[in-house]
């Protein structure tokens, strides 16, 4: 332990991403990443940006970008924020949002950064169970509290809440924030952003990363009452005022307004979800409804953690999560057919 920490650094526990191998011929269904490349129009919009601008400090406010999540939304561009990937966006929000006095309320199963950044920002919490069926249960988030935040669709489980559950749990805690952490909606779920102009308690975040196939980019956003975005505003000028680069405000545009390229490959991902649930069920697994680029699955008479072994000997990589409730499932992004078939092959004859 070194003597030049901080005493709050000797206490955090970090958050550990998924495994990012070195060797190229693995087959990777760990990460959530999208096995279909950017818009071609985002790639363009980028090599275009690759000239002697780049000397220049990028827009401090992004509008070029604020102003495409807006049309695309159809929102007014006042009422949208962006960061270095949602997990930035998130860090603000629980900087600037989530200091109070009641805990914070989340999922006990749900994006494990949420209890990171609780200790970052020594913020009291309480994780709510999920149900049997692993789903949220509204009326558990009725009850005095700091904030609330969850995935929507929930993350590992990959399970959709309707958007009048969401709109329930608003509508019990008008007197706090509510972050709707959409980071796979695009995958079968409706975004609650038609429910911010309503609720000035609401905000929602949502990331570049997997729908539209930039997590290499690394941008973000959260969409909500002015007065919310002001307060994130005002944390990221304290913090960090040029956060989006020119090469990534140019992309992150270019991918909102090529509308055609999302919405197909988007539904490549839920075809081929689709194939390999019932791929899976019929060798015994039992798999939790996804609306997601993954799916979060169990075998009765097979231990979770072996097969993710005995598939990773044969190249294919999935996440395994050791959590009580959750350690006899397997976390299984969704690939290409070629990908998803070879997990298919190296599950072999259960």
């Amino acid at each position: 332990m070194s003597k030049f920490w901080s005493p709050l650094v000797k206490d955090l526990v970090p958050y550990v991403p998924g495994e990012q191998p070195k060797l190229t011929k693995l087959v990777k269904l760990n990460t959530n990443e999208n096995p279909y490349g950017p818009s071609p129009k985002a790639l363009a919009a980028m090599q275009a940006e690759l000239n002697d601008n780049l000397r220049l400090y990028p827009d401090p406010n992004s509008d070029l970008l604020k102003q495409a999540v807006a049309k695309y939304y159809a929102i007014d561009a006042g009422k949208v924020f962006l960061g270095n990937g949602s997990d930035e966006v998130l860090a603000h929000i629980f900087h600037g949002l989530f200091q109070h006095d009641l805990p914070l309320l989340f999922p006990d199963i749900s994006y494990s950064f949420y209890p990171v950044y609780c200790g970052l920002y020594r913020i009291a919490f309480d994780a709510v169970p999920l149900d049997e069926q692993f789903q949220i249960r509204v009326s558990d988030y009725a009850r005095p509290n700091g904030g609330i935040i969850f995935p929507n669709p929930n993350a590992p489980t990959g399970c959709l809440m309707a958007l009048d559950a969401v709109e329930q749990i608003l509508k019990a805690s008008p007197d706090s924030v509510v972050v709707v952490d959409e980071a796979y909606i695009d995958f079968g779920g409706e975004t609650a952003i038609s429910l911010v102009d309503r609720y000035p308690n609401l905000l929602v975040t949502q990331t570049l990363s997997k729908s539209r196939s930039l997590a290499g980019l690394r941008v973000g956003l959260a969409v909500g009452h002015p007065d919310l975005i002001e307060a994130l505003e005002r944390v990221k000028n304290s913090f960090n005022s040029y956060p989006v680069d020119r090469l990534a405000i140019a992309g992150a545009a270019a991918a909102f307004e090529d509308r055609e390229y999302f919405q197909k490959t988007c539904q490549r991902v839920i075809d081929s979800r689709e194939t390999l649930v019932a791929q899976l069920q019929a060798k015994g697994f039992e798999v939790l409804p996804s609306a997601a680029n993954f799916i979060f699955a169990r075998h009765p008479r097979h231990d979770a953690a072996g097969l993710a072994a005995k598939v990773r000997e044969q190249g294919v990589i999935v996440r395994h999560f050791r959590q009580e409730r959750i350690a006899q499932f397997l976390r299984i992004s969704i690939g290409t057919p070629e990908q998803n078939q070879a997990l298919i092959d190296a599950l072999g004859e259960l």
